[in-house]
């Protein structure tokens, strides 16, 4: 029964030591936590005329493109922006295009 208890106690702190380690070495917040979700859409042509609008504004866009390979019904494609370019983006996306 001790066998056991110390083989348990060994691993558990084994696994903690390797969670501090990760933690570490993995940065908490990504580089692509800093986008935001501004538009989505399930049509190809609007997802790409909205991503040029938004790079004519200069405004860099990330693409994301969640649509089924098999059948293009189902998914979705989704627009993201970094937080400070959130609300000038939604602006954009909203109005009408001159």
């Amino acid at each position: 029964m001790d066998l056991l208890f110390s083989q348990r106690t060994i691993k558990i702190r084994m696994w903690k030591r390797i969670k501090t380690w990760i933690h570490k070495v993995l940065p908490r917040v990504t580089k692509f936590e800093e986008n935001k979700l501004v538009y989505r859409t399930s049509q190809v042509h609007l997802a790409s005329i909205m991503k040029l609008k938004l790079e004519e504004e200069g405004i860099h866009v990330i693409l994301i493109n969640k649509m089924d390979s098999s059948y293009n019904n189902f998914g979705q494609i989704e627009l993201f922006v970094n937080q400070k370019d959130v609300i000038r983006a939604k602006y954009i996306i909203e109005k009408d295009y001159e």
